[in-house]
């Protein structure tokens, strides 16, 4: 188990090397990895690169808070998902289950119709991520009838439709010439509008919310057993979820509210690092964080150069994921084990 461990967790850090290394060298202004190592040595130590200074915008200006802020969505998107799934002991759960992806999705647009700023949409997606988690707690919890993790589950369906419908009305009373194709394209997703500004408001809450997950990852474990069981080990099962779902539903918002909906990265990563490192949280969450961030990045490389305009980050991660969807549903059995 150990060997197949390592084994996983150095494949999942080649994934996140290529990832990084690609992303630099395709496109208009390739930089190579010994440009890229030169660049980030020289400004860490001061010392002059003795590179173009072409080489150092596009990697310190143009591309590179593009690839940082893809590392950080592909890692929150997919440790959520792997949070998500271990909690709720379903294979087929991913980050948006409990509606921060359709609360984020109402909260940017309804930024956007009311011609907030850059910074002012992402507040607003986010505190709507975190509001509809609220609402779909504060619902579930009422709700004593039959198992409480299917109640909170289908809960968060109900709500996320019903965010949808205020998506779609939001979009019926915007102006169809300037807001309207804002909306569609941020709820498409897409990196294109990264910047060195948008990094700290995006990379805050991942970090805090990846910690919380790291340091709880023991206790996930034993989260993952049946309910009778992990109470009979003496946790406060409650309070454990509700931290849980805090800490993934803060970096899912964070990562929906800087790259728009990017879906099936929280569904396809956690199965492919279980696969790889097995169920321990302690390497899953890992696995998946490196991942999430290579897989991204690919896939934003991809978007960015496949044609001569940029397609959305959401389509081209639902060509990829609807077929892994369809096989996980053909194969999986009685929920999560």
């Amino acid at each position: 188990m150990q060997t197949r461990a390592l084994g996983g967790s150095a494949i999942a850090f080649a994934v996140l090397v290529a990832g990084i290394a690609v992303a630099f060298a395709v496109g208009r202004y390739p930089v190579t990895l010994p440009e890229l190592a030169t660049a980030l040595w020289s400004r860490a130590t001061g010392t002059p690169s003795g590179l173009p200074p072409s080489v150092e915008a596009v990697v310190f200006s143009i591309r590179g808070p593009r690839v940082v802020a893809a590392l950080a969505c592909g890692a929150a998107l997919a440790i959520a998902g792997a949070a998500f799934q271990g909690l709720f002991r379903n294979p087929l759960v991913s980050p948006d289950i409990l509606g921060a992806s359709s609360g984020a999705a109402l909260g940017a647009v309804l930024g956007i119709f009311l011609s907030f700023g850059i910074f002012g949409i992402q507040a607003a997606a986010f505190a709507g991520g975190l509001l509809a988690v609220a609402a779909v707690y504060a619902v579930g919890s009422t709700i004593r009838s039959g198992d409480p993790i299917l109640t909170l589950v289908l809960t968060g369906v109900v709500v996320g439709a019903l965010l949808g419908a205020g998506v779609g009305l939001i979009k019926v009373l915007a102006d169809p010439y300037n807001q309207l194709p804002a909306m569609t394209f941020w709820l498409l997703g897409s990196l294109s509008a990264a910047n060195a500004r948008d990094l700290v408001p995006l990379i805050a809450p991942v970090i805090l919310g990846a910690a919380v997950l790291v340091a709880l990852r023991w206790r996930m474990n034993a989260l993952s057993l049946p309910e009778e069981e992990a109470r009979a080990l003496g946790l406060p099962t409650g309070p454990l979820r509700l931290v849980i779902v805090a800490a993934a539903t803060l970096v899912t918002a964070a990562s929906v509210a800087a790259a728009g909906i990017i879906g099936w990265v929280g569904l396809v990563v956690p199965h492919l690092a279980r696969f790889l490192v097995g169920p321990d949280f302690g390497r899953l969450i890992p696995a998946s964080a490196m991942l999430g961030g290579g897989y991204l990045l690919l896939i934003d490389t991809l978007a960015r150069t496949i044609g001569p305009v940029e397609v959305p980050l959401g389509i081209l991660t639902a060509v990829i994921g609807t077929p892994f969807f369809i096989w996980l549903l053909a194969t999986a059995r009685g929920g999560w084990s």
